[in-house]
């Protein structure tokens, strides 16, 4: 589709001038601008015009939605008139983030650790519902699994097995990648630091209870100037990781400046991996782990005895964070309990959120087609697709918040099935696609429930929009009368 320089030219105008554009970029359907003064954007203008599919802020940065491909040739011409792109998306959210308080900065910092090693963990969630599929007895025949009626596959699903629990035994590895990156240090230290944290002569924390005996199994120690350190394995954590490497970054950043570049390869990796190295095994590793066991339990003993409360609360505010950005802090939270308990009670709700948020934009789909509105009902339908395969914000941003009855809809809903999984204690074994196809990530024994839950979150917020459209209505037509 060719872009009209005119429509582009009006986005412009309408977005408060090239002037008030301190940096651009675009993913694959959406521009995304860091504004100087968001209030200046004429939205009403912005989304009447017909390049334009939706628009919305979030996170101190202004989307405008266009579509795959042609936001291509949309941002050569944004960028031409207003002299003002070409930055990559790091550097939109950095102009962003100036305008952020030190909450919003430290969600942010979490959510640009976190979201690149997504991928990865996602994957393995997917894989290890692969896994369950072929493993678990009882699904397809009584009695029996997939390989125990097909040995010849066994082999395969030991093997989607091993490839999907590595990411998760591994996981200082790759957020000490992360967030090396983030705070300015160099990666690699931060794998040998994730490294050193999994080396596999460490005790391991899933193998200290021996069976056979009924008790703890002794834990080998250094002896460090006559205090007894634990040779433990930090293998599924996250905080120990995550306060370790931001030391590291700092070390590293304080020896550079004060190492002559003819010695600095010799000198600042060792030394600065050394020092945080030790640190970790005989301080912050201990006391970080402590902490961590600390969250998991509180958020275990919440669902195990109040956890109709724990599910309705957390359904209740997901979305809303979402908005906020404040969400990315339980990506953490989910990857600690997996890490400390094999199992989350968080992820299933946020699933059903999406699910909800989806079928609440198609709910809106209907509406727009009987308005007769081709440009919002063409957003509405691929947003709710959007919204069931686990991406909300085109649905939330775009077409829900607009309109707030859809995301009351979805945000009610959520909570009720919320508080079903809670009273239930529904669990995922991982963290997988945040949408329809997140079933496969739940743990054994549930499946049949989250299906429930599922189908509640994907029928009730589309009756719930309808209904709440046709009360907005009636209230537009008393308060004409008045």
């Amino acid at each position: 589709m060719a872009v009209n320089r005119d429509d582009v030219k009006a986005i412009i105008e309408a977005i408060g001038g090239k002037e008030n554009v301190n940096a651009a970029t675009h993913c694959v359907t959406r521009l995304r601008l860091a504004l100087e003064d968001e209030s200046k954007v004429d939205k009403e203008k912005l989304d009447s015009i017909d390049l334009v599919k939706g628009s919305f802020a979030a996170n101190n940065q202004f989307q405008v939605v266009i579509g795959q491909g042609t936001v291509n040739e949309a941002f050569k011409i944004f960028e031409e008139e207003t002299g003002k792109g070409g930055g990559s998306k790091d550097e939109v959210k950095a102009a962003a983030a100036q305008k952020m308080n030190p909450l919003q900065r430290f969600i942010k910092m979490l959510g640009d650790i976190f979201i690149p090693i997504l991928p990865a963990i996602v994957t393995a969630g997917l894989l290890l519902g692969i896994n369950n599929l072929l493993t678990v007895q009882g699904l397809f025949w009584e009695n029996d699994s997939i390989i125990t009626r097909f040995p010849g596959i066994e082999g395969i699903a030991s093997m989607i097995n091993f490839i999907a629990v590595a990411p998760f035994i591994f996981l200082p590895v790759l957020i000490g990648w992360s967030a090396m990156k983030v705070f300015g240090g160099n990666p690699l230290l931060g794998i040998a630091l994730g490294l050193a944290l999994c080396h596999p002569d460490l005790a391991s924390q899933y193998g200290l209870f021996d069976s056979e005996a009924g008790e703890l199994a002794e834990i080998p120690t250094w002896n460090f100037f006559g205090l007894q350190i634990e040779q433990l394995n930090y293998q599924g954590q996250v905080l120990p990781v995550l306060v370790a490497a931001w030391l590291l970054a700092k070390v590293e950043h304080f020896l550079n400046q004060r190492i002559h570049d003819m010695f600095k390869l010799l000198l600042v990796a060792p030394i600065a991996l050394l020092v945080v190295g030790i640190l970790t095994y005989t301080l912050i590793g201990p006391v970080t782990l402590f902490l961590s066991t600390i969250i998991s339990d509180s958020i275990v003993w919440l669902f195990e005895t109040v956890g109709v409360l724990g599910g309705a609360v957390y359904g209740l505010f997901y979305a809303p964070l979402v908005v906020t950005g404040l969400h990315h802090m339980f990506l953490a939270v989910d990857l600690q309990l997996i890490g400390t308990t094999g199992s989350t009670y968080l992820w299933p709700i946020l699933a059903i959120s999406n699910i909800a948020q989806g079928s609440a934009a198609f709910g809106a789909w209907v509406i727009y087609r009987q308005q007769k509105k081709k440009k919002e009902e063409g957003l509405a339908m691929t947003s709710g697709i959007s919204g069931w395969l686990g991406v909300t914000e085109p649905a939330m941003f775009g077409v829900n918040l607009p309109l707030k009855y859809p995301f009351l809809a979805a945000v009610i809903t959520t909570a009720v099935v919320g508080g079903i999984f809670g009273m239930n204690g529904l669990t995922a074994a991982s963290v997988g696609v945040g949408g329809v196809p997140g079933v496969i990530s739940i743990t054994e024994g549930f499946w049949l429930l989250f299906s429930i839950g599922m189908l509640i979150a994907i029928v009730v917020p589309f009756v719930l929009t309808l209904i709440f459209s046709r009360f907005a209505k009636e209230k537009t037509k008393d308060m004409v009368k008045e």
